[in-house]
């Protein structure tokens, strides 16, 4: 017989079934040599008490019954015995339940046995493992919702307290003349675009990241898409006085499956980055490379170095390293969380990687199969 059903729990309550009856059995077999001995194999009269109660039962109970209630009891008593282990481990295992969905904490079972039991437990384990990953999802989001409400709440109180300070100064005539006027009215201006920007922002980050509007892809010549849309960048590469040169490593063309109307918002992004923040390094630079079925593009900007401690969480929404709190390059935090959605939705990748010479967002997707 195989060993795996032998090991069942259906089969070990079997041999505790046999070893209960063979034990009770014995008992009783035991049992009846000793009265028998005690009452006729004893030539001398028996005149204890225990003797005469003896006497007094197979006289009037009979001795069959009292043979049947004494097999029952044994058979109950080892029975009992033989199955406590798995009773307990059962047990045990309804405690560990009981724990998880009361508590919604993550518990453990020791998996004692390869039995049905010990798949259960195993089981329970991962179902422990995936509710405790579960809830801790749960409360990132929750915490991911409230640093999103405060730094919405932060980057819109920011521009609108401006406008209305400046509109407030306006409208109680305040202006000394009509320049001074026009010069608080163009603040007031420039804030409101601000503050369109970062809705703009918002909205698109929660689209992007909500994965409510299927991506409508089509081959794309990811070579052609990124030249045309450095090609549309060189105004503003021109105001900030930056140059653009394009090192192209493979002489294959990157066809990918792609949407080029949602890719088109995440790479003007990392430009924009790259420009916004890469203006001392007077250039921007963009390369095509490919690695086995990825296309690679890379845009980098030779400007101050992204602090280590700040590469890990560039990606994350409002998050900005302190160099670029500035007024002059200050954004909504919104624009590489945007672009990481975009991208991510692609199944791409996209990485950042900076030292003192350069700073580099490396961007990768599967290539189309042929």
């Amino acid at each position: 017989m195989n060993p795996k059903y032998i090991s069942t729990v259906r089969w070990k309550f079997i041999w505790a079934f046999m070893l209960s009856a063979i034990s009770g059995a014995g008992v009783l077999t035991a049992g009846y040599q000793m009265v028998n001995s005690m009452l006729y194999l004893n030539p001398a009269p028996s005149t204890g008490k225990h003797t005469a109660i003896l006497r007094w039962i197979i006289n009037h109970i009979g001795s069959a019954p009292m043979l049947a209630a004494a097999g029952i009891i044994s058979f109950l008593f080892f029975f009992f015995i033989f199955t406590k282990k798995i009773i307990s481990y059962l047990e045990e295992i309804t405690s560990g339940i009981q724990q998880i969905t009361k508590l919604g904490e993550l518990h453990r079972i020791e998996v004692r046995t390869t039995d049905e039991l010990g798949v259960l437990a195993e089981n329970i384990n991962i179902m422990s493992d995936r509710l405790q990953h579960s809830l801790m999802e749960e409360r990132a989001a929750v915490q991911a919702k409230n640093e999103l409400i405060t730094g919405v709440s932060h980057d819109l109180r920011t521009p609108l307290t401006s406008i209305l300070g400046f509109l407030d100064y306006i409208v109680k005539d305040r202006c000394r003349d009509e320049a001074e006027l026009r010069y608080y009215a163009d603040i007031a201006y420039q804030k409101t675009l601000v503050l369109r920007k970062l809705i703009d922002d918002l909205f698109e980050y929660t689209r992007v990241n909500s994965g409510e509007l299927p991506l409508v892809t089509e081959k794309l010549d990811l070579k052609a898409f990124i030249r045309q849309l450095t090609e549309e960048a060189v105004p503003e590469l021109n105001l900030a006085d930056m140059t653009y040169t394009v090192h192209d490593h493979t002489e294959e063309t990157l066809w990918i499956e792609a949407a080029p109307k949602e890719l088109v918002r995440a790479y003007e992004n990392l430009i924009a980055n790259a420009i916004r923040y890469g203006k001392g390094g007077k250039k921007l630079e963009v390369s095509f490379e490919r690695d086995e079925d990825e296309a690679i593009v890379k845009i980098s900007n030779f400007g101050e170095m992204i602090p280590e401690g700040d590469l890990p969480h560039i990606f994350e929404r409002f998050y900005r390293a302190e160099r670029s709190r500035s007024k002059h390059t200050g954004g909504s935090g919104l624009g590489l969380a945007i672009a990481k959605g975009i991208i991510d939705r692609h199944q791409g990748k996209i990485t950042a990687q900076s030292s003192n010479e350069r700073t580099d967002f490396i961007t990768r997707f599967p290539l189309c199969k042929r």
